[in-house]
């Protein structure tokens, strides 16, 4: 009887954890040699960088084209499988050029690590000691990072505040990391674990979470654009768009996939410069919902003239150093394209097309429909499903697009005719 119950898996080489799971599973030899395939990333560094591999999934790595954002030429390199949103970025940063694109900005590189003081007699009293060992608790932090601390970052103040717990209140004590050019959660982890011990004594309480906080209020990026009316479509455009964002702000079903649209654009920059996509995400739709209700990222008006003008604002912790984003080959060689220098440039230009796909999406929803242009490339892979190759994905893609009918048996249908003759 097969068993996921594998004592020692960790400890295998991948093929030997690949047989395995091949012999599990069932895998056929040319699904283990497709897993074997890792292309840039050699098993051997992939194998370091997780638990457990087997092989690499792989990607669409395409560059989102258009961007001028703060008056520099931008091309970004996107990871993602679904079809239509490159194409929606780069169209959306063709007519943000005609008024100048993008203006974009970021605040400093600050995260928050939470220590938890739990057992407390006089939590409020606790607070005061807390803050009086300030000192103390960022030269404790620091020293865990004397090369953060010496290009600038490190811990910069302390604060506590007492809130609710089961019993009775608890004390969160929070350190405000500079964590600079890196997304900085594991050396917030670690500042927050060093300096529990410090806090338990100035408290008396007992320390529980020390954990870095992904919603980092701190870490904020923003990004606005202007689009000229005769350049989106005319007032009529601008108007549907207006409306079109205000249903996001007042009905939390279409909030939440507005706001996915904004995150197709990060996440896809993301994935293709090794950061953490999870985080970016806890990040951004906490805080949409930071004032009690869920809200768009994004907000879409009328200027005086008729144009449209939009704003995006949201938490964006990235790194350029570090990580993934230091031993990835695919995601050190995106980098090089962006030629983004720090994080917070890496921010800036995340910010931008989180708006740009934004604009893309709206403006497709108040005018041809939002399935037009993905169902032409949605087709494509429909095809391929059906077992198309070469020129015939094309020709059957074009086929159902005409007929406004992209569906696999169709795909199938028009695959044996073009066979048959």
């Amino acid at each position: 009887m097969k068993t996921s119950r594998i004592p020692g898996f960790y400890n295998l080489p991948p093929d030997e954890r690949l047989n395995l799971v091949k012999e599990y599973a069932d895998l056929t030899d040319e699904e283990v040699k497709a897993l074997k395939d890792t292309g840039a990333l050699p098993l051997e560094q992939a194998d370091r960088m997780v638990e457990n591999v087997i092989g690499v999934i792989q990607l669409p790595l395409g560059i989102a084209v258009n961007f001028l954002i703060n008056g520099r030429d931008y091309l970004i390199p996107m990871a993602i499988e679904e079809p239509s949103v490159i194409a929606a970025a780069s169209n959306a940063a063709r007519l943000a050029r005609e008024s100048g694109g993008f203006q974009a900005q970021s605040m400093e590189s600050i995260m928050i690590g939470q220590i938890q003081v739990t057992g407390l007699r006089d939590p409020y009293r606790a607070r005061f000691s807390v803050l009086m060992e300030e000192e103390r608790i960022i030269e404790e932090a620091n020293r865990r990072d004397p090369v953060l601390v010496a290009h600038g970052g490190g811990v910069k103040r302390v604060t506590a505040r007492v809130i609710p717990g089961v019993h009775k209140p608890m004390l969160l004590v929070e350190l405000h990391v500079d964590c600079r050019d890196a997304m900085g959660a594991n050396i917030v982890n670690t500042m927050a674990e060093a300096v529990a011990p410090i806090i338990e004594e100035a408290t008396g309480g007992d320390v529980l979470l020390r954990i870095v906080s992904n919603l980092c209020v701190e870490r904020l990026a923003r990004a606005s654009v202007t689009i000229k009316k005769d350049v989106i479509g005319g007032e009529e455009v601008v108007d549907g768009i207006v409306e079109a964002y205000m249903l996001a702000a007042s009905d939390i079903y279409r909030c939440a996939t507005h706001n996915k649209g904004v995150m197709n654009g990060i996440i896809a920059v993301a994935l293709a410069t090794g950061n953490d996509t999870r985080a970016l995400e806890a990040g951004a739709h906490s805080y949409a919902a930071l004032h009690g209700s869920y809200k768009p990222l994004t907000v879409w008006e009328k200027t005086v003239e008729g144009d449209l003008a939009g704003t995006i604002e949201l938490p964006i912790a990235v790194g350029v150093i570090g990580g993934a984003t230091a031993v990835h080959p695919i995601a050190k060689i995106s980098r090089k394209i962006l030629k983004v220098k720090t994080a917070r440039e890496l921010a800036e230009v995340m910010a931008a097309v989180g708006l740009a796909q934004n604009l893309a999406a709206l403006r497709a929803l108040v005018t041809e429909g939002i399935q037009r242009g993905h169902m032409k490339l949605h087709a494509r892979n429909i095809a391929a499903m059906a077992g198309a190759e070469g020129p015939l994905i094309d020709e059957i893609a074009r086929r159902m697009v005409e007929e406004g009918n992209i569906r696999i048996d169709r795909a199938k249908e028009l695959l044996q005719s073009l066979k048959g003759s």
